[in-house]
């Protein structure tokens, strides 16, 4: 080639006396396009015969080639469809993984570098997309709304109410004619549509939004290696080829090949039963399947497939996760539903009984007085008729007194409730932690980044004794510590050029060790990394609190084990320190006593104390001798009490929830960052900071003595936050925890609710808790427990609404049957009341925010009644209220308002569902006589207000003949609103009857009890 370019120079060449410019840069150009063409041939003929190459092509300034077309031509030379690379995980081939080269030639098979893993760049991600598929599962296909109207007419009382409005239908056309007898069977028919479309379009609604919430709690951050980077991408987003970063508690997100790891044991018991840890190596054991969880160590792993093709893939095509379990409260209501509903047949069979005999007896009469039964024509037709009207309007009352809408309402609740949730950084994975928040009486919360920011960087440095400045630290010192804090650590600095700063990956403390170390001690982490090799790495769990790594100098050959951790469990382990000249020194009482106190007062400055110590040891060993260290130094790490948190405590406390803080760290760092939260003040004397084997050593019956005065547990296991966990329910308390590790799994599954933090949570931890705190920060968890209260009181503010339209209606319908013989509702009125009752009402009241006021009482019990007894005075009055007016305008409406039958029957209709709509006001507030309080903000709850009142006026006023009803005059409404209106001053007066706040069933259950006492 430069000889060629030799000759082509040499052909270009004149005299200096014709020498131009224009013509060498000419010359140069040819020369640049020739060699160019030349490369172009040799890698033609050269390349193509291997079976795996990267062909790169070199474009001049002027080249228009497609871009697109170059990244094609990068190959692979395995495919997703090649049988021997398809089974090499899934069937654990060692043969093909050698053959393939081992991992770093399985890396270069899919055009990947075990170091710097895939370039990364929108297009090479799209290629590896299109060639491998993406990182997704075939999930079932949601309802349609079709189904969810199926399911709503799928209700035994609507498909009888379909039979009789068929029946009804038949008749009419046979007795009046299709001109005139078609009405009142396709009136009822509509209306029974009605009420399943409305019911449908909010399930509907419902169950996209929980698939929403679902699809979101699935998407996890992965770390991996792209173009030589650390970065976090959507599980999603993985790719064949990608390098993850694995470390313990994160669940392996595809089907790979370990790469390099240290220590790394994975838990498979999600794909084989089997608990037991099992031992992954690059060599002889590198496979590692999707969904299974690193339980210790920690390794980088090339992804070889995703998806589908994955074992967890082809497992995951035959499940199907709908969840259909219902949640604790709902069950509650079921049988609440139910014993309504019993009585509400019962009340139906009396009225059909009773308006049997009247019609046969020749009591029941028509408007103009005449009985409806003539004994001396009767036929079959008439017979069937009266008995198909009679049973329509009996069935029509179960329909109104089964409050169908009870499950609605906590469906709606929950869903809205959840998704208001994930907008304040709590994501909830399950259902009923929502409802159980609410009756939470004790939180067991970690320290760091839940009730502090998260952001540590080190304040102070010690070398033995002596807070030295870098200046007078010999250098020797210094490369101890650039190896102690750069190569046992699971962190990485990436530094993109010499211009740029570091890019620091890794956990807080992890981040502000390397930070220190790059700033502080000059460290440059790539030389480090070439001037030494790992030989065998402990990771840090929360068992041991300390870490170490052993490693070789590759100039020297000396082996050198380096550890770091909790400060006193380094320090009780050194026979020697080291000073800031670099000479070691041996460790007596009195120096070990003068570390002590530095270890102390850095604690009880808020300061976590990390040690770092070294020992120098004779050959390579599979494990690192922690014995007879010497004492490098410590550094303290500052981490601020998040600003908002003393304010979530006080409010925590007024609720009467009580806060117990539980940390790995020193009892005196713990003590002083329990104090500027204020989880120890000095108005709580009989607060107790205990440690954590000062409690293991307690017998059960003593840790239960003294549980409910803990407010902090340090140096605490997490079988000990365990143990307390059981011990605070074996009480009687309701608990939720915070944990972000996989040793926190055990406490978060044992606990009412388990809360896990998205940040520095471990896959562990949030496949384990019930809800993700996505900020790690303590004050979401006491908005979760406000929810949490909110559900449960939008819930009963909706059982009281709908049991006084309940019981006033069954009182209504019975007395009037009874007395008269006649319903004083039609069936399509009874189906539009029953509408506005259920779906209506439920998105109304089931869709109210939590208020601080909610803040401000005890905790909901864990079996609360349901209905407290200030419901039940409420709901009392209002339904005595409505019966009382309700059988007055039945009785003496016509006399008083000079109106006929139908009229007087609109009449009653019209303030029977204005009564309803006034009463969702005072359904606002249980308790609280201001029942307007916060109103327009609830924009949902005047909305249906607004659209319910619109349509009862279509209904009097143009819908006539399909409801039944004659038109009003304007004196009229304003009667049947002047009646209604009346709700507001009965709502606000009762409340100022007092009541117990004992349950009235165990009242009751008292009273009965006091004669047998005296017998």
């Amino acid at each position: 080639m430069e000889r060629a370019a030799d000759m082509l120079i040499a052909t270009g060449s004149s005299t200096a006396a014709g020498w131009r410019p224009e013509k060498q840069w000419r010359k140069a150009t040819n020369v640049i396009r020739t060699c160019h063409r030349l490369i172009e041939l040799v890698s033609a003929r050269v390349l193509r015969r291997t079976g795996s190459y990267v062909a790169i092509k070199v474009h001049a300034d002027n080249d228009d080639s497609d871009p697109d077309a170059d990244a094609a031509a990068v190959g692979f030379s395995v495919a997703a469809d090649d049988e021997g690379f398809k089974g090499l995980v899934k069937e654990k081939r060692l043969d093909c993984f050698r053959q393939l080269g081992g991992g770093a030639g399985v890396a270069a098979a899919l055009a990947s570098g075990a170091e710097t893993g895939i370039g990364g760049d929108e297009r090479d991600v799209r290629r590896r997309r299109e060639a491998f598929g993406g990182n997704t599962y075939p999930k079932p296909k949601p309802k349609s709304f079709w189904r969810h109207v199926w399911d709503a007419l799928s209700d035994v009382f609507l498909i009888v109410l379909l039979v009789c409005a068929a029946v009804s239908l038949g008749f009419g056309i046979k007795e009046h004619g299709l001109k005139d007898g078609w009405y009142d069977g396709v009136s009822i028919f509509l209306a029974v549509f009605l009420v399943a479309a409305v019911s449908a379009v909010s399930n509907h609604g419902q169950a996209r939004r929980f698939d929403r919430l679902a699809r979101a709690s699935d998407d996890i951050p992965v770390t991996v290696v792209r173009g030589g980077r650390r970065q976090d991408v959507s599980i999603f987003d993985l790719v064949v080829g990608d390098v993850a970063v694995l470390k313990i508690g994160d669940v392996v997100p595809a089907d790979g090949v370990l790469l390099e790891g240290h220590a790394l044991q994975v838990d498979e018991s999600s794909m084989t039963g089997e608990p037991h840890p099992v031992h992954v190596d690059a060599e002889t054991s590198p496979f590692l399947a999707s969904g299974v969880k690193v339980i210790d160590g920690y390794g980088r792993m090339l992804v070889t497939a995703v998806g589908v093709d994955t074992a967890w893939g082809e497992m995951m095509r035959t499940i199907t996760r709908e969840n259909t379990d219902p949640t604790p409260l709902q069950e509650r209501l079921e049988g609440l539903t139910s014993s309504i509903g019993k009585l509400g047949v019962a009340v139906a069979a009396l009225v059909f009984a009773v308006l049997t005999a009247r019609h046969f007896t020749g009591s029941t009469r028509d408007d103009q007085g005449r009985p409806l039964f003539d004994s001396r024509h009767v036929t079959f037709n008439a017979v069937f008729s009266a008995l198909v009207v009679i049973f329509q309007q009996a069935v029509t009352i179960i329909v109104v007194a089964i409050p169908e809408g009870l499950p609605l309402a906590v469906t709606l609740t929950l869903a809205f409730s959840m998704k208001r949730m994930v907008k304040e950084h709590a994501l909830v994975r399950r259902l009923s932690a929502c409802e159980t928040m609410g009756s939470v009486t004790a939180i067991c919360t970690d320290k760091t980044g839940t009730l502090t920011l998260n952001q540590m960087k080190v304040t102070e440095f010690w070398v033995g004794t002596d807070r030295p400045t870098a200046a007078e630290v010999a250098g020797e010192v210094f490369g101890l510590l650039r190896q102690g804090a750069g190569l046992n650590t699971t962190g990485s600095v990436y530094k993109p050029d010499n211009v740029s700063p570091p890019e620091i990956s890794g956990s807080p403390t992890e981040k502000a060790l390397l930070s220190w170390a790059v700033a502080e001690l000059g460290m440059d982490a790539d030389a480090l990394k070439r001037s030494c090799k790992v030989l065998h790495v402990e990771a840090f769990n929360s068992d041991k609190k300390r870490s170490g790594v052993l490693v070789r100098d590759n100039a020297t050959g000396a082996v050198i084990a380096h550890w770091k951790g909790a400060a006193e469990m380094i320090l009780a382990n050194c026979s020697a320190y080291i000073g800031a000249d670099g000479a070691a020194r041996e460790l007596g009482l009195e120096q070990r006593k003068n570390l002590e106190k530095v270890i102390s007062d850095m604690a009880a400055a808020s300061l976590r104390c990390i040690a770092f110590a070294y020992k120098q040891v004779d050959g390579e060993h599979s494990s690192i001798d922690d014995e007879g260290l010497t004492l490098l130094g410590f550094v303290g790490l500052k981490d601020p009490c998040r600003p908002e948190v003393h304010a979530a405590i006080e409010a925590c406390t007024k609720a009467g929830v009580a806060v117990k803080m539980v940390t790995g760290d020193n009892v005196l760092t713990a003590r002083a960052i329990a104090k500027e939260c204020g989880i120890i003040s000095s108005n709580d004397p009989d607060g107790v900071v205990i440690e954590g084997h000062e409690f293991r050593a307690m017998s059960p019956e003593q840790q239960l003595e003294i549980v409910d005065r803990i407010r902090v547990m340090a140096r605490s296991l997490p079988m000990d936050k365990l143990v307390l966990v059981q011990r605070l329910k074996q009480k009687g308390h309701v608990v939720a925890v915070t944990g972000d590790g996989t040793n926190d799994a055990p406490a978060l599954k044992e606990a009412d609710v388990g809360l896990s933090m998205g940040v520095q949570g471990t896959e562990v931890a949030k496949e384990s808790s019930d809800i993700i705190i996505l900020n790690d920060n303590f004050d979401t968890v006491v908005t979760a427990t406000r929810w949490g209260r909110c559900v449960f009181n939008n819930i009963q503010k909706f059982i009281q609404f709908q049991l006084t339209v309940n019981v006033a209606a069954l009182i209504i319908n019975f007395v009037s049957a009874v007395t008269s013989g006649k319903m004083p509702l039609t069936t399509v009125q009874l189906l539009w009341v029953n509408l506005i009752m259920d779906t209506m009402g439920a998105l109304a009241l089931a869709t109210d925010t939590p208020t601080k006021a909610l803040m401000r009482r005890p905790p909901i019990g864990r079996t609360a009644p349901l209905i407290s007894n200030a419901m039940w005075r409420n709901l009392a009055a209002q339904a005595a209220f409505q019966v009382a007016v309700l059988l007055a305008l039945q009785y003496r409406g016509r006399d008083i308002f000079g109106v006929g039958e139908k009229a007087n029957g609109t009449m009653i209709f019209n303030a029977f569902v204005l009564c309803q709509v006034f009463n969702e006001f005072n359904a606002r507030e249980i308790e609280r006589r201001n029942v307007f309080a916060g109103v327009l903000r609830n924009r949902m709850f005047l909305g249906i207000i607004a659209v319910t009142i619109a349509m009862q006026v279509v209904m009097v006023e143009v819908l006539t003949r399909f409801a039944g009803t004659e038109r009003l005059s304007w004196a009229q409404w304003g009667v049947c609103f002047a009646i209604a209106a009346v709700s507001w001053p009965i709502g606000w007066a009762v409340k100022f009857i007092p009541v117990p706040d004992r349950p009235l069933h165990e009242i009751l259950a008292r009273r009965s009890r006091r004669p047998e006492d005296g017998m």
